[in-house]
C-alpha cells in the first residue's frame, strides 16, 4: 500500500471536484452576463463564442480543498503525523505562486496583456516561488552523483515554472484538452509523490486532479461543444502548479529516477511547446507569434476529428505517465505500462485509419459536434 492515511488525499480530491462541479455553471452565467467570451478567429478551433474564465472555478476548487484539509488538523504525512513547517511552506509556496499565475492569466483574459509583459511577470512570480523554497537545487546523474546548481538554480527554476505554465496554455486549443492532460498528469504525480514519500506534493496533486476532472464535465462533451473554456487564467494555474508539484515532490529527491519523472510525466506539453518554439525560431519568427503548429492542430489538419485528436493526446499522456510509474518502481507499475501501451497502439491504429482512409472526412461519419 502506497499510503497509510489516504483520507487527506481523498478529501482534497473530492472537495475540489465537488466545488468545481457546483461553481462552474455560476462562473459561466457571470461570464455570459459580463460578456467575457472567447470569439472564433483564424487561430481558434471553436466556431461559436464561449465564456473563457472557467479557470476561476478550478483555482477556487483547488484552493478551498487545500484549506479544508488544513482546517481538519493540518497537512499530514505518510504516518499520519502533521508535516513539518518547511513542508507546509512548500505547499503554500506552490499554491500562492499558482494563485499569482492565475491572476496574471485572468488579467490577460480580461485586458489582453502584451506577451513581453506577461513573460516578465511570469518570471518574477517564478522567482518569488524560488525564494520560498520551490526550487531546483541539484540534479542526480548516474555514476557521477549529485551536481548542485548553485546560483543557476534561480534561472533554471524560473524557466521550468514559467515554461510549463505557457506549455499548458499552448495546448489549450481544443475542448477538454488542457484539463484532461493536466488531470492525467496530476494523477500520476499524485501516485509517484506518495511512493517517493512526498505527501506535500501529493496533496496539491490530489486537489488539482479533482478540480480538472470536475471541470471536464463542462469543458469536454462527446455530443456537443464545450460550455466554457478555462482561459489563460486556468491554463497558467494548471501549468505552474504541475511544475511546482514536480519540484517539491520529485526533483528535490536525490533518487536518479525521481529527478527524471517530471519530464516523462509532462513530456507531451514539453515536447509540443519545444517543437513549436524551435520551428518558429528556425523560420525567424518570434516564439510568441501565433500559429497552428501544435500537435492538436496537426492532427486536425491530417483529417482527424477534434474529439479524436483530444482522445489520442489523452492516450499519449496516459502512456508516458504509465512509463513513469514503471520507471519509478511502484508496485504493478510494469502492468500499468503494458496495458497503456496496448491502449496507445490501439489509438495509433485508429489514428492511421482516420488519416489514411479519410474516416473523419466521410460525410457519413462526420462528427457534427466539431
Amino acid at each position: 500500500m502506497l499510503h497509510e492515511n489516504a483520507t487527506p488525499y481523498l478529501v482534497a480530491f473530492g472537495t475540489s471536484a465537488l466545488i468545481v462541479l457546483c461553481f462552474t455553471p455560476v462562473i459561466r452565467s457571470i461570464g455570459l452576463k459580463a460578456g467575457i467570451i472567447d470569439n472564433p478567429g483564424d487561430r481558434k478551433m471553436h466556431t461559436t463564442p464561449v465564456v473563457r474564465v472557467g479557470g476561476v472555478s478550478i483555482f477556487l476548487g483547488t484552493l478551498i480543498a487545500l484549506l479544508v484539509v488544513w482546517g481538519m488538523g493540518g497537512f499530514v504525512g505518510a504516518t499520519g503525523q502533521v508535516l513539518p513547517t518547511f513542508k507546509e511552506y512548500e505547499i503554500w509556496g506552490v499554491t500562492i505562486g499558482g494563485a499569482a499565475f492565475f491572476l496574471l492569466g485572468l488579467a490577460d483574459d480580461l485586458f489582453d496583456l502584451s506577451p513581453f509583459l506577461r513573460l516578465g511577470l511570469q518570471l518574477a512570480i517564478a522567482a518569488g516561488a524560488w525564494q520560498v523554497g520551490v526550487r531546483m537545487d541539484f540534479i542526480s546523474i548516474p555514476f557521477i552523483g549529485i551536481i548542485k546548481f548553485g546560483w543557476f538554480s534561480l534561472p533554471i527554476t524560473m524557466i521550468w515554472l514559467a515554461g510549463m505554465a505557457n506549455a499548458i496554455n499552448w495546448i489549450d486549443g481544443l475542448d477538454g484538452l488542457a484539463a484532461g492532460v493536466s488531470a492525467i498528469a496530476a494523477a500520476v504525480l499524485l501516485i509517484t509523490s506518495l511512493f517517493m514519500q512526498q505527501p506535500a506534493a501529493a496533496l496539491i496533486a490530489a486537489a488539482l486532479a479533482g478540480g480538472c476532472l470536475g471541470f471536464l464535465r463542462y469543458n469536454f462533451k462527446l455530443s456537443s461543444s464545450a460550455e466554457i473554456f478555462m482561459g489563460d487564467g486556468g491554463a497558467y494555474f494548471l501549468g505552474f502548479t504541475l511544475a511546482g508539484i514536480s519540484v517539491v515532490g520529485l526533483v528535490k529527491s536525490t533518487a536518479v529516477v525521481a529527478v527524471a519523472l517530471p519530464y516523462i510525466i509532462l513530456a507531451v506539453p514539453i515536447i509540443d511547446a519545444s517543437a513549436v518554439i524551435f520551428q518558429r525560431l528556425r523560420k525567424g519568427q518570434s516564439p510568441f507569434s501565433g500559429g497552428k503548429h501544435h500537435l492538436h492542430h496537426r492532427l486536425v489538419r491530417a483529417g482527424v476529428s477534434k474529439r479524436w485528436a483530444v482522445l489520442f493526446i489523452y492516450a499519449l499522456t496516459l502512456w508516458v505517465g504509465s512509463l513513469a510509474l514503471a520507471i519509478s518502481g511502484i508496485p504493478a507499475g510494469g502492468t500499468y505500462a503494458a496495458v497503456s501501451t496496448l491502449l496507445m497502439l490501439y489509438a495509433c491504429w485508429q489514428l492511421w485509419i482516420r488519416t489514411r482512409k479519410g474516416f473523419d472526412r466521410d460525410p457519413k461519419h462526420k462528427d457534427t459536434t466539431d
